[in-house]
């Protein structure tokens, strides 16, 4: 796992996949798995105490889940949602929360970003083009995600050290082509 994703919102939205993914892995809902045994991974050795900005981003977005994954249904062409490795969907459902339902605003392209460090650090070899190309459909196509009216970005930690590279991050690559074979390491 990449050291990129050990630091500040960066580990919060890393704590959050894990706990999205531990929650449809296990059939329970975030709160439960919350309520018991969970765990994080770190690149590290010493143990992660959870970052309490993962709990509310992981709890924020399965309040959401149905309207995530039918949007993420209609932008990600030709790949059903279950086709997609488990890291690389928790990692979608994640990032549009945070780009069109979280009550703190962040910029897209932070947020795109981050989903694609995110997905080189636990994703396949493919995950990172693959998130990048989907959110970008998510930030371009209004219809399917509207932004909130009276919400402006917040300030991130990260946006500053992004600048450019975060807005190019948006238009570089879509979603491997339809029929490729998708594979489940690193779920």
């Amino acid at each position: 796992m990449s050291l990129k994703v050990e630091r500040g919102r960066t580990l919060a939205r890393s704590q959050a996949l894990q706990l999205l993914f531990q929650a449809e892995i296990l059939g329970r809902t975030v709160d439960d798995v919350l309520a018991g045994d969970y765990l994080l991974a770190r690149a590290s050795e010493e143990a992660s105490p959870l970052v309490p900005y993962a709990a509310e981003l992981a709890r924020g977005c399965y309040a959401h889940i149905g309207e995530i994954d039918r949007g993420l249904a209609r932008v990600s062409e030709n790949w059903a949602l279950d086709r997609m490795p488990g890291s690389d969907r928790n990692l979608l459902r994640l990032a549009v929360y945070e780009l069109r339902f979280s009550p703190e605003r962040v910029d897209d392209a932070v947020v795109i970003n981050e989903a694609v460090e995110i997905a080189k650090a636990y994703g396949t070899d493919e995950s990172a083009s693959f998130v990048n190309g989907v959110l970008g459909r998510v930030v371009r196509d209004s219809r399917i995600f509207p932004r909130p009216v009276d919400s402006t970005p917040a300030d991130d930690a990260a946006a500053p050290a992004l600048g450019a590279q975060a807005t190019d991050a948006v238009e570089v690559a879509e979603p491997a082509a339809a029929g490729a074979p998708v594979s489940s390491e690193g779920c």
